[in-house]
């Protein structure tokens, strides 16, 4: 009896190991976490990308703590390709922000929540980038 229930036990373990794995974040880096399920917001605007990250970087702060921000650069062969990310703390959530330039009047937005479990909260993640968009046409 024992020995049937050490097995069932050590096999949750295991299903509970391989359920959660190593993401990659919007911030070039990794996280443990969920995978495969649906964590960012994507979203494009008509405005310089400094405007759109100084934005960004104002909601952060303003509905939690800005925890770093800065530069990525060389993620593929154009010439310019750089992105600015931030990442936040926001309601015990990790919020990652990367505002890239796509063209001269376009900048793309990806904005990434996960909680402390790896897992998703994509209302947040909807709820930052409308407050972003909000605070660009103030």
């Amino acid at each position: 009896m024992k020995t049937k229930f050490l097995a069932a036990f050590l096999g949750l373990a295991v299903l509970a190991v391989l359920a959660v794995g190593c993401v990659s974040t919007v911030g070039g880096r990794k996280t443990a976490g969920v995978p495969f399920v649906k964590d960012t917001i994507k979203s494009k605007y008509e405005r310089p990308a400094d405007d759109v990250f100084q934005s960004a970087k104002d909601v952060i702060q303003f509905n939690g703590v800005l925890v770093s921000d800065g530069t990525l650069y060389g993620r593929t062969n154009t010439v310019n390709n750089l992105a600015k990310v931030l990442e936040g703390r926001v309601n015990q959530r990790t919020v990652w922000v990367r505002v890239e330039q796509v063209n001269p009047k376009l900048t793309e937005v990806a904005v990434q929540t996960r909680t402390q479990g790896g897992g998703t909260d994509i209302e947040l993640a909807a709820e930052i980038d409308k407050q972003i968009a909000l605070k660009l046409v103030r």
